[in-house]
């Protein structure tokens, strides 16, 4: 009578007829609000502080639903990206949407509150009794962008405060739940929809929870109903009343459920009481692949608000289980028919649902819960969708120890209905986690291949081939493993069905070196440079590549020289090397650079030191186009001279000083093939500083007149890290190496004295320095101190068995007197740079340097020499002159002046102090 009046009202009867019939019907919403409509009074008095508590709110949701099960539990969010990328459809869909009419009625300020609420239940039914609008001839995506654009139109009118358009649009995507046009995308789209329905109840949640928040308190985490407070009850009652009133079953209990979580607000016992009842309401859906839907839904949102209430969740199962045998009836076979859609697939596509509602079940179940399954599953005639779904839901320790009863089980199962391949590959997942007992594991084995290979499509075949590998590796030997290798290739060798399989091709490659970690045996399957062949794209085959070698360089603990070892990863590393182009990036070439590295540190042939040098000339042949393998090889090479050298205690044999210098031509003619300057120039000096260790005096200023003549070629600016910064720095550091080198090396008896520092210097002299920079002087000020080192009657350090000049010359005067000149004409060049820095803007430079010179002429001249004595005392005042010195560095080094005095062989440092006055800044 209520429904029909209202009808009446709406269509057609006068505003007196409205009115009286308003007065005399009562309004189930007005006599619960007492008049008022609890929505419009909040959204006018707004609190200030309302974003503050909305946020509250979210945190308190999002805590619930992290507290709600353990960190054990799968959640619904990881199983999303999975069904949506498995369930696919290339056939046009359609959206029937509902769109209300807008009636836009004006209301005068002396309207009746309850007019409103009227006026709100009018619009619900318009949702249902308006015009519709259908999207047509949708592609997938399509679709899915239509549904995402639907749930943010969900979030703006909830923004808005359209609280109403909010519910239609969730009422709308409900409605969709019931089609079934396109069966294979029902679970995608199902995905898809509670999106929208879970932010539906979320934004309801939000709301009531933010009206109990003001400025002086807030709901605590285990709130109970007494403290709620009556507006926000009120509103809670008001949206289960709105939905109450949805007509259509589908989109009541979609949109019920969604807010299930807000019957907190209003008593203790309001979750597990509505449970039964939306459990109950399901039996109503006649399509019964739309209501397993539904129940996985209602066990998603039980487990996220009364995980505790595992009956209701058992009830659900078991009210699926009575109605199974619909699936087989007429009007399900008639649907499939008109489709085209085969059995085996329909059956596929309650996995999803049947797969969730077992694991809410079996979640932290006891183990007989299982065995009753089983039983239940024997009852029904071992039906293969229910037997996949036990083994995808319930402990991996718990199905493997009863491997053998459910390989009986699977054998027994209808051929016609769900494949039997993937009810072995639900088992080998499990039996990947979990050991079944010893006795059962090879018939196990057996069991299961006898299934698989005699599948006919590539496709499945590969599938169930993947799990069973990892079962192979993990418990047999590398027999068994090599044939299960074997009769992979067998069955993806014709028509190249390899092509299309190759992530799962790749995940076996993966499985197999993750369980086989000694590379000689894995490298002993007969199979396993054949399986590699399979992959045949270049950029797939070089991500296999790069797996091995990841996995030789963290597992192999000892060098090796076994033969078969080298062989094949050779090929796998040449493999990697050849894939680079010109449009390799960078990133990608240190990559495989590092790899290639880390296998040739690996190699090692023990004192058969010429079979490594011939390995590695092989590998500069291989690896030609990655700059840092030959930089490694260069080292390595390097490295071997000097093992060399340690069998031989220095002493060189005819055999080994032969040896040595074809290790010394090795790095000679692969240094020019390297693109850095830098690198080329340190391996220069590290390699004449290896050939000088090894007596190889010509090879030695082969490598350092190479580095002298390639200074030139350093250009002003370098990249680092995609940055160009000036190269000045870097050049100072080889430099001054390289002095610290040149020190020891004795001069050529045809080149003259200090042939090498002559050149050095004027390949200096004729490099453009930066305007205002003071890197040339800092250099000539470490030249000064090489001559210093030079002049001494024995030089600091030597290298054995090389005479260096110190001994040659003997402390001999033109030797010196040579040094001396040398070393006047830098101080000279030092001294007209400082004057050039007269400037008041260079004032600073000046200073520095000055005191830079003092330090050195301090620490390395002769300072009863009268001349050098003034001059040290000359830098001193030019230092302070203008109050840029450095006063804590200028007293110290005074201190240490006076401090070096009292030697005897320094008593001149009294005077010298005595000339050096301290100037404050002023």
């Amino acid at each position: 009578m209520e429904s029909k009046t209202k009808k009446l009202g709406r269509k057609g009867s006068t505003s007196s007829t409205s009115s009286s019939s308003s007065s005399s019907m009562m309004d189930p919403l007005s006599s619960v609000l007492d008049g008022t409509d609890p929505l419009s009074l909040f959204a006018a008095t707004a609190d200030p502080l309302l974003t503050a508590t909305t946020e509250s709110a979210r945190k308190k949701w999002d805590k619930d639903d992290s507290s709600a099960v353990g960190s054990d539990f799968e959640p619904w969010s990881s199983k999303r990206a999975d069904i949506l990328a498995r369930y696919t459809t290339n056939e046009k869909l359609s959206i029937n949407l509902c769109m209300g009419s807008e009636k836009g009625k004006a209301t005068t300020p002396g309207s009746a509150v309850s007019e409103k609420v009227r006026t709100r239940l009018e619009e619900l039914d318009d949702l249902e009794e308006g015009s519709q609008k259908e999207l047509l001839n949708l592609t997938q995506q399509d679709y899915t962008n239509r549904i995402e654009e639907l749930n943010q139109s969900l979030k703006d009118a909830w923004a808005s405060d359209q609280k109403v358009k909010a519910l239609k649009i969730v009422i709308q995507c409900s409605k969709l739940l019931s089609d079934t046009t396109v069966i294979q995308f029902y679970p995608s789209k199902f995905v898809l929809i509670t999106d929208i329905l879970d932010t539906f109840g979320k934004l309801v949640y939000e709301r009531i929870f933010s009206m109990c928040t003001d400025n002086r308190s807030s709901l605590p985490d285990n709130f109970t109903p007494e403290s709620v407070v009556d507006t926000a009850k009120e509103t809670c009652l008001n949206w289960f009343f709105k939905i109450a009133s949805i007509r259509e079953l589908i989109p009541r209990f979609y949109v019920e459920a969604a807010i299930l979580k807000c019957n907190k607000f209003l008593s203790k016992t309001g979750i597990s009481e509505c449970l039964p009842r939306l459990t109950s309401m399901i039996r109503g859906i006649g399509d019964p692949l739309v209501a397993v839907y539904a129940r996985a839904y209602l066990c998603r949102v039980g487990m996220e608000v009364a995980p505790h209430l595992k009956e209701n969740l058992n009830k659900n199962f078991f009210d699926f289980l009575l109605t199974f045998k619909q699936i087989h009836g007429d009007t399900v076979q008639n649907q499939l028919v008109v489709q085209c859609v085969e059995i085996p697939l329909y059956l596929t596509l309650y996995s999803p649902a049947i797969d969730w509602i077992l694991q809410c079940i079996s979640y932290r179940a006891a183990e007989v819960l299982l065995t009753e399954m089983m039983e239940r599953c024997k009852k029904l005639g071992n039906n293969a969708l229910l037997l996949n779904s036990v083994m995808s839901a319930f402990r991996a320790e718990f199905i493997a120890a009863r491997s053998m009863d459910f390989i009986g089980m699977i054998k027994e199962c209808d051929e016609s209905g769900f494949p039997k391949h993937l009810l072995f590959r639900s088992l080998g997942r499990n039996l990947a986690l979990a050991d079944p007992p010893e006795g059962d594991r090879l018939q196990i084995l057996n069991e299961a291949w006898k299934v698989i290979t005699k599948l006919k499509s590539p496709q499945d075949y590969i599938n169930c081939a993947e799990i069973w590998v990892e079962y192979t590796c993990r418990h047999f030997t590398k027999r068994e493993v090599n044939t299960v290798l074997a009769d992979v290739i067998k069955h993806m060798t014709p028509d190249r069905a390899f092509e299309e399989a190759y992530p799962q091709l790749q995940s076996i490659i993966q499985k197999v070196i993750t369980y086989f970690h000694d590379f000689a045996v894995l490298f002993s399957l007969e199979k396993f440079l054949p399986f590699l062949d399979m992959f045949q794209k270049e950029s797939v085959r070089v991500e296999v590549c790069k797996c091995i070698m990841e996995a030789f360089i963290k597992h192999q603990l000892e060098p090796t020289k076994d033969p078969v070892i080298l062989n094949a990863l050779l090929h796998v590393c040449k493999t990697m090397h050849d894939s680079v182009n010109a449009l390799t990036l960078e990133d990608e070439k240190r990559m495989l650079a590092s790899l290639i590295n880390g296998f040739l540190r690996m190699v090692s042939f023990g004192r058969d030191f010429e079979q490594q040098l011939s390995f590695y000339v092989e590998a500069r042949s291989m690896f030609c186009n990655l700059e840092p393998v030959l930089v490694q090889l260069i080292h390595s090479v390097n490295q071997l001279a000097m093992e060399t050298r340690k069998v031989m205690k220095g002493n060189h044999s005819r055999k080994t000083a032969a040896f040595v210098r074809a290790c010394v031509a090795f790095c000679f003619i692969t240094i020019p093939s390297l693109t850095s300057i830098f690198s080329r120039l340190n391996l220069y000096l590290h390699s004449g500083q290896i050939a000088l260790a090894n007596q190889c005096l010509s090879q030695a200023d082969a490598f350092f007149k190479a580095a002298i003549s390639l200074v030139p070629e350093v250009p002003k600016t370098i990249n680092i890290d995609g940055k160009m910064r000036s190269s000045e720095t870097f050049l100072l550091e080889f430099l001054c190496n390289f002095f610290s080198t040149l020190l020891i090396i004795p001069d050529h008896p045809e080149q003259g004295v200090l042939f090498l520092v002559r050149g050095l210097l004027n390949v200096i002299q004729d490099y453009t320095w930066e305007d205002n920079g003071d890197d040339k002087v800092r250099i000539y000020t470490n030249v000064v101190h090489l001559l210093s080192a030079m002049s001494q009657e024995t030089y600091i350090y030597h290298v054995d068995k090389v005479e260096s000049n110190d001994t040659l010359y003997g402390g001999d005067t033109k030797f010196l007197a040579e040094t001396n000149k040398l070393c006047e004409t830098l101080i000279a060049q030092i001294l007209e740079h400082l004057k050039n820095l007269g400037k008041d803007e260079t004032l600073k430079r000046q200073s520095q340097l000055a005191l830079n010179l003092f330090n050195s002429i301090l620490a390395h001249g002769d300072l009863r020499n009268n001349k050098l004595n003034q001059l040290a005392v000359n830098l001193w005042n030019l230092a302070q002159r203008h109050g840029y010195a450095d006063t804590k560095i200028t007293v110290k080094t005074l201190e240490y002046i006076k401090k070096q005095s009292k030697h005897p062989e320094l008593s001149h440092f009294t005077d010298l102090a005595a000339r050096l006055p301290l100037q404050s800044r002023t």
